[in-house]
């Protein structure tokens, strides 16, 4: 069986947990978003824990290092889609504050993970 490094990380763990959360609160946004905003937010949650077990997949540290700024990019553009499915009454306030401390969370742990691998 092969051996999967990203499973140990706990920003993957996170960023999982976060792709479930988003998937289930995007049930609810309007049909008429379903291949618009829904789809964006959900790709961008998707995103976060893809590049973190591609980038621990990966041979050297530089190139882990490089996915993990990736699934930073990614954070980000989450933390814009849920600002406006906010500000387009999609959510409110409570459910935003809650994406916005979790994916707080994972950025300070991608962060910690690039801290790491990029110290001598």
């Amino acid at each position: 069986m092969m051996e999967k490094p990203h499973k140990k990380l706990e920003a993957w763990k996170q960023s999982m947990d976060l792709v479930i959360e988003v998937y289930g609160t995007t049930k609810a946004f309007p049909n008429q978003e379903m291949y618009g905003l829904t789809n964006q937010i959900r790709r961008a949650a998707v995103s976060i824990p893809s590049n973190v077990a591609e980038g621990a997949a990966r041979q050297t540290k530089r190139e882990f290092s490089n996915y993990l700024h990736i699934a930073q990019g990614s954070l980000s553009e989450l933390d814009t889609q849920i600002e406006l499915a906010r500000r387009l009454n999609y959510l409110d306030e409570k459910v935003q504050n809650a994406f916005d401390e979790r994916m707080e969370r994972i950025d300070k742990m991608i962060t910690g993970l690039i801290r790491h691998l990029t110290k001598k």
